[in-house]
């Protein structure tokens, strides 16, 4: 058997000079030449500069999540890495200390290359040295895994995670109860040692307030028994009315390490992330342990950002932290203690409860105050630390109550995630932190799938994204990256999460241990040129939702809005409180927020989190009534004239705000409305309209920004979220995108595939948009460009469009313009200077269906150890195309195919006769070859390749090199992990067609 595994990421993509956008540059590049007198050259694309599109630079290019064995690394591997990752197009890494299918630890030698040991500071030292090299960016997790943690750290120090756990006694009406202070109801973790009693308090039982899990309490009758506590007992006597229950609380460290440990030595343990002291645990040991003189230079060459996971700090009882009594009292100017019983938790679970109403504003208190103690002392003080070493703070700000849309405005990258969002809403609910706050980028981890190691296919990573990008997301952090080896592990080497528990793990571990690693390049261009364009300009949202508890990862979208107004075009954005008192909560024009997303409304309704009741602060609703009064439309849903306030309210307090609620809702720009089936007419009634609309409801999402004079619009033929039913279908309709530029405007279309801007040839214009035609496939995306003519080197000037045509497509050339079809006949095009034109394509050759195929493939085995792989080269005949695993030869089979075909064209061929290849199924990623020319990347979700100008007539070699995932080889290699996954359909299994066309000029 050979070993010539492919590990390189193919030739370098063609560059072009063309314009450069930022500079408004144009240069035109020479279109195809024509032999044929009276042919049109199968041209019309003018391509980007490599300064702005084409090329897109380093900095916006998608990352991974590096995975190490923690310390476990050498560090010329890291640099091979490194070039790895640099020679596929992406733009950098995070380092992340993960290692979940090392079942048996000790295998790593926490106490020779932990995480922080001095071999992990060597590597990453190499990973930054060669990523200043290579221009990439590498990023640092705070501490090995999640949540944060940091060795020195133990679990009673008041540094640690806290929770307050509780304890509980029934007493009966008039009897009395002596004996220890109740003890709580779940043990300690086994290494806490420390604890303390902070309060003992009684109460009686009310049933009326009880409700199906919890006990019902009468809060008046809350009394406090601490001080009556002697060497941990008390002696106390029921009154003699109701049932009572005695409640303990007490304080102690939780014991959480962070996932997969332990990493280190001594063991990390989680931090208090709401305390100063749990930041300055985390920070001081980066500055004693880590940050070297060395280090602190190479972070500002490579450095990019810190970043933190989301906050999953694991307790049955209550997170605490001592501040949070002192902390409750400033913020509302009461007591917490009283409280407590309706705050505590047996698992996630609510325990006991006072009056309905009450007890939801007791807990909005409990959980605004612990928001603010995160987003002080641990988002903004950990922001500020990074700033102060020349990086940035990237996190997912979410697991808890907390407000995540107020952190997103503080962090400088708030991330977002694949797996646990379960909508899109959930991005848009950070993009809203971002773009209030003038932040850039929103980030997303990508492509973590259950179960689905080396089985992913890059189209389903696409799917997923593509619905991301449209609600906000602008850079990628893909699920990931494996270091090549360690201990034990089999092959096809090291992978951070398979086998997980015995099966295989979550995502994917790509790099070029995988078959589609070759391709890799494709996907790292289309990647990074959406991110050019959504990280260009400014955004633009149409409508902001106000939330009053700003969650996210929750799956809770907005009325009408979600369901309703997307499938129109509408977009929208989440806000919270703190977000209206940012210097971008201004309106001017009746935008809020000019300078930035510009929403042309703010709507308000119920809180979701709390049953939907109308609910607002008295201190938000002066904001709106301030934003109102300065043009701003408002709609809101509900029974605002009867609101309430979301937390306990002070005397008068209820009152107060709805004369403040009474004054906004007089006001002629802020309408009511009791049905959420209206919000779209009151709208309406309101002069507000979508920037995108569609000629019929689909599925089509739309993301504007606004760069000078020019929008950018991407399209993306999406979904909510991947469970909803039935599929995305194909759509085909008009979409008419408002435009900003006043004067001439023309529309482009940008190509992310191949860095091309086509000007689009068929459109109608009034006097405040163009309408286009939209075709996409599910999943599919595009980007329309509006701008000046001659934007993207374009040469056309001020040459009619059609506004109307029969034919299969319009075009403009370096002749001028164009009509294409697949069949002979007569095409009317209505010109836009009012003339109508006709053209007449007397033949056009038939489909083409190829009936034979020669198949060569690299088979992938495992080699001699984990990380070589051995190649057996097969060769087959195919007369008919069948997925690998339906062919006896392969049906174990994963690797490269290049599937090999001839076509002969007939004599009469021209170069105003082209072709498209219509691939059908194709799984995973391929690359298209015709007589001896590679083309450009193809749309992955759309396989359909324009040949034009690259046939001839006579006999046409094409060729499909088709790479796989692993899964179906390793199913064979290790039936014990990957046996259960049934046989994946790879490769190319058509219907596969060539359809020619012809091209001929619009006499106009």
């Amino acid at each position: 058997m050979q070993k010539s595994i492919p590990q390189r990421g193919g030739i370098t993509r063609r560059r072009v000079l063309a314009a450069s956008l930022a500079a408004g540059a144009t240069t035109a590049l020479a279109a195809v030449g024509s032999t044929d007198a009276g042919a049109v050259p199968l041209a019309g694309r003018q391509h980007l500069s490599g300064d702005w599109f084409g090329t897109p630079p380093r900095s916006v290019r998608p990352k991974f999540r590096w995975w190490w064995p923690d310390g476990l690394v050498d560090p010329a591997e890291i640099a091979r890495e490194i070039d790895q990752i640099a020679d596929a197009g992406f733009g950098g890494a995070e380092i992340a200390a993960v290692h979940h299918s090392i079942k048996d630890k000790s295998v790593l030698d926490a106490a020779h290359h932990g995480w922080g040991s001095t071999p992990w500071r060597d590597g990453v030292e190499a990973a930054l040295r060669q990523a200043a090299r290579r221009g990439l960016t590498i990023d640092l997790t705070l501490g090995p895994s999640w949540p944060v943690a940091v060795p020195g750290v133990t679990p009673d120090d008041d540094t640690a995670a806290q929770e307050l756990a509780y304890g509980r006694t029934s007493v009966a009406a008039g009897a009395t109860y002596q004996g220890p202070v109740p003890e709580p109801v779940h043990h300690a973790a086994s290494p806490v040692t420390r604890r303390r009693l902070l309060a003992v308090q009684a109460a009686r039982v009310e049933p009326a307030n009880a409700t199906r899990k919890e006990t019902g309490l009468d809060l008046a009758s809350v009394r406090d028994l601490t001080t009556t506590v002697r060497d941990g007992a008390l002696t106390w006597t029921a009154p003699a009315e109701g049932d009572w229950v005695l409640i303990s609380y007490w304080q102690r460290g939780t014991a959480q390490q962070p996932e997969s440990g332990p990493h280190s030595s001594p063991a990390a343990y989680v931090i208090d992330h709401f305390s100063p002291a749990g930041t300055a645990a985390v920070t001081g040991f980066w500055e004693r342990a880590v940050l070297t003189g060395t280090v602190r230079r190479l972070l500002k060459a490579a450095g990019g950002a810190f970043f933190e996971d989301s906050i999953e700090l694991e307790t049955d009882s209550l997170v605490w932290t001592s501040a949070l009594p002192d902390a409750f009292e400033q913020l509302t100017g009461r007591s917490l203690l009283p409280y407590l019983p309706a705050l505590v938790l047996d698992k996630s679970n609510q325990v006991f409860a006072f009056e309905a109403q009450l007890t939801r504003q007791i807990r909005h208190d409990f959980w605004a105050t612990v928001s603010h103690l995160f987003n002080t002392h641990h988002v903004t003080a950990l922001r500020d630390w990074a700033h102060s070493l020349g990086m940035s703070l990237r996190a997912q700000p979410y697991g808890l109550q907390t407000d995540a849309i107020a952190s997103a405005a503080i962090l400088d990258i708030a991330e977002g995630e694949s797996l646990g969002f379960k909508n899109l809403d959930d991005y848009r609910c950070l993009a809203g932190g971002r773009d209030m706050a003038g932040h850039t980028v929103l980030s997303c981890e990508s492509g973590a799938y259950n179960g689905s190691a080396y089985s992913t296919t890059w189209d389903r990573f696409l799917r997923t994204m593509g619905g991301a990008y449209a609600a906000g997301v602008n850079q990628t952090v893909v699920h990931g990256f494996s270091y090549a080896a360690a201990p034990g592990v089999r092959w096809p080497g090291f992978a951070a999460f398979s086998p997980y528990n015995g099966a295989a793990g979550y995502g994917e571990s790509w790099g070029p241990r995988q078959p589609t690693w070759r391709h890799a390049e494709d996907i790292a261009g289309y990647l990074g040129r959406v991110h050019q364009v959504l990280q260009t300009g400014t955004p633009r949202a149409d409508v902001a939702v106000f939330r009053q508890t700003g969650y996210t990862a929750t799956g809770i979208g907005a009325s009408w809005f979600t369901a309703t107004g997307v499938p129109l075009g509408w977009t929208h954005q989440f806000l919270s409180g703190p977000l209206l008192d940012l210097p971008a909560a201004r309106v001017s024009g009746g935008r809020l927020a000019p300078d930035g997303p510009a929403y042309k409304a703010l709507f308000v309704e119920g809180d979701f989190f709390y049953g939907s009741t109308p609910t607002l602060a008295r201190e938000d609703a002066r904001k709106l009534l301030r934003l109102a009064r300065a043009g701003l439309p408002i709609v809101m849903l509900g029974a605002f004239d009867q609101a309430l306030t979301p937390g306990v309210p002070d005397q008068d307090e209820t009152d107060a705000l709805r004369e403040v609620l009474a004054r906004l809702l007089a006001l002629p720009q802020v309408t009511v409305v009791t049905d959420k089936t209206a919000v779209g007419d009151a709208l309406t009634a309101l002069g507000v309209t979508p920037d995108a609309r569609y000629a019929t409801p689909s599925t089509l999402l739309n993301n504007h920004r606004v760069s000078g004079d020019t929008d950018f619009y991407y399209l993306c033929n999406g979904k909510h979220a991947e469970t909803v039913k039935p599929p995305v279908a194909t759509i085909d309709h008009d979409v008419t995108l408002r435009r900003t530029r006043r004067g001439a405007t023309v529309p482009y279309q940008l190509d992310p595939w191949t860095g091309e801007a086509t000007r689009i040839a068929r459109y109608t214009e009034d006097d405040d948009a163009i309408t286009v035609r939209v075709t996409l496939d599910p999943g599919q995306a595009t980007v329309i460009a509006l701008g000046r003519p001659g934007l993207f080197g374009d040469r056309n000037g001020s040459r009619p469009h059609a506004v109307s045509a029969d034919a299969d497509r319009v075009l403009f050339t370096d002749r001028g313009l164009a009509v294409r079809v697949s069949a002979p006949g007569t095409y009317t095009t209505r010109l836009s200077r009012g003339r109508t034109a006709t053209t007449t394509v007397p033949a056009v050759p038939g489909p083409i269906t190829p009936d034979r195929w020669q198949l060569d493939v690299e088979d992938w085995y495992p080699g001699a150890d984990a990380t070589s792989t051995d190649i057996v080269r097969r060769t087959l005949t195919l007369d008919t195309l069948l997925p690998w695993s339906q062919i006896p030869e392969l049906a174990d089979s994963a690797g490269i195919g290049r599937y090999r075909t001839t076509v002969v064209l007939p004599s009469d061929w021209t170069s105003s006769h082209g072709a498209h290849l219509q691939l059908g199924q194709v799984s995973d990623t391929f690359r298209v070859t015709v007589n001896g020319t590679r083309l450009a990347p193809t749309d992955r979700l759309h396989p359909v390749v324009d040949l034009g100008g690259h046939l001839r007539r006579g006999v046409n070699v094409i060729e499909v090199e088709v790479a796989t995932p692993l899964i179906n080889r390793l199913r064979a290699a290790q039936p014990a992990v990957f046996g259960t996954t049934a046989r994946q359909a790879y490769g190319l299994t058509g219907p596969v067609r060539l359809v020619p066309y012809v091209q001929a000029l619009v006499r106009a």
